[in-house]
């Protein structure tokens, strides 16, 4: 069995926007959503910046249970996910709930909760001896990434299969790779999918100035995240969520659903060489595109758009460029590429998912979002990295790959799907 996989639906909540409409404006204007962290005091901090998301969480229909019981993240990932099915017109209620399934990714997951609880029990690291007179009732949902899919599995009824998938900063396009699998084999007809990070916390903010990962313009947050220019210096830390219905082509069409795009080939790798490092001539990757393209049957040409992963430290963006002239030849000079981290930052294992929906409007409206930030040239980085302006641009074939912390590098081409029949 190898039924054709579709997205019908899909629900972001990313820095600067809420919802798909406003995301893809603010994506399309150029606009950052970079700013100096106002979820705690950063002033202690190496790296001081980063886009966090304006997320109200009684505003977005979320109860007080479902707040107190539920991470930050968790909350993202829910909403999202109910967005996501109001934009489908899919009826569950219809279908078998066993034939539904969940899957979600995360990095850190609920590191927000874990980090507050510990400040209770610890006050705040003053004691080592900890009483759980204090301990949160909730605290082993926190401790425990799987309970995230399934409060989204809760919340839109699926019984079938419900999956986590934590591999780092790829956990976003391979949870939505992961849904496909399920639905090709047979396993479930529609599946919920996409990931979800909340990371602005102390903890995490200490763990990436420690390797020297993050950014350090802290007077200029606005123009902090540089992917491709000749100036970077890291990354910038974010928070997001984006989810998506995926289901069965021939289903999606028979019920006149409005299809985004059709997930045509995903593949990962790992390159088993560094914990953080990535080899120069980018080999992993560009084998994880080759796999991609052969899943979807598309030819190095048939790319209109690359929409990388674009970080913003040196070694990733040399690593990408060279992985894109390495599987795509000449055509790689021909393609624009660019990176959404420049204006929405870096949201770890979400990133992915974030950008998939990126990847998606792009074909919707035939335009490619720009690398915002983007004036000074890198010699190695010589590909067409659409430099901050938004480019009218006939888009039917988008690759959108992520590279994490591991050695993970993983591949994804979306394509505008053809008759169900061809």
């Amino acid at each position: 069995m190898n039924r054709r996989v579709v997205i019908t639906g899909m629900g972001v909540r990313a820095p600067g926007s809420l919802g798909k409409e406003q995301f893809w404006e603010m994506l399309s204007a150029g606009r950052t959503a970079t700013r100096r962290i106002s979820l705690f005091d950063p002033a202690p901090y190496r790296s001081q910046v980063a886009a966090e998301v304006d997320f109200d969480a009684e505003a977005e229909g979320l109860s007080p249970r479902e707040v107190r019981r539920m991470d930050r993240a968790a909350q993202f990932a829910v909403v999202c996910a109910r967005e996501a099915l109001a934009d489908s017109g899919i009826d569950l209620v219809e279908r078998s709930p066993h034939r539904v399934g969940v899957s979600l990714g995360s990095a850190v997951a609920a590191a927000t909760s874990l980090e507050q609880e510990y400040l209770v029990l610890s006050d705040s690291g003053r004691s080592w001896e900890m009483s759980p007179d204090h301990l949160s009732p909730h605290m082993f949902d926190y401790m425990v990434p799987s309970s995230m899919p399934a409060e989204v599995a809760w919340a839109v009824g699926a019984e079938g299969p419900v999956a986590m998938v934590s591999d780092g900063c790829t956990s976003g396009i391979d949870a939505v790779g992961h849904a496909a699998a399920l639905i090709r084999e047979g396993s479930a007809d529609v599946v919920i999918a996409g990931a979800t990070d909340t990371p602005i916390t102390p903890i995490v903010v200490a763990c990436f100035d420690a390797i020297k990962a993050t950014t350090t313009y802290n007077d200029d947050p606005a123009h902090a995240s540089r992917p491709f220019d000749g100036t970077r210096n890291g990354f910038v830390l974010a928070e997001g969520a984006a989810m998506f219905v995926l289901e069965e082509l021939t289903s999606a069409v028979a019920r006149g659903a409005r299809v985004y795009g059709e997930v045509s080939g995903f593949t990962n790798r790992c390159n088993a060489y560094h914990m953080t490092g990535l080899k120069a001539d980018g080999r992993e990757m560009a084998e994880a595109i080759r796999v991609a393209l052969d899943q979807a049957r598309a030819n190095p040409s048939d790319i209109d758009y690359i929409n990388a992963h674009g970080s913003g430290t040196k070694q990733n963006d040399r690593h990408e460029t060279a992985a894109f002239k390495r599987s795509l030849g000449d055509h790689a000079y021909r393609t624009p590429v660019s990176s959404l981290k420049s204006m929405v930052g870096h949201s770890l294992g979400a990133i992915g998912s974030v950008e998939i929906a990126a990847s998606l409007l792009a074909m919707v409206n035939h335009v490619v979002p720009p690398t915002a930030n983007l004036h000074v040239a890198d010699p190695e980085c010589d590909l067409d990295y659409v430099p901050n302006v938004a480019r009218e641009h006939r888009v039917d074939t988008v690759l959108t790959v992520g590279s994490g912390f591991g050695g993970f590098q993983s591949a994804m081409v979306l394509t505008r799907p053809k008759q169900a029949n061809a």
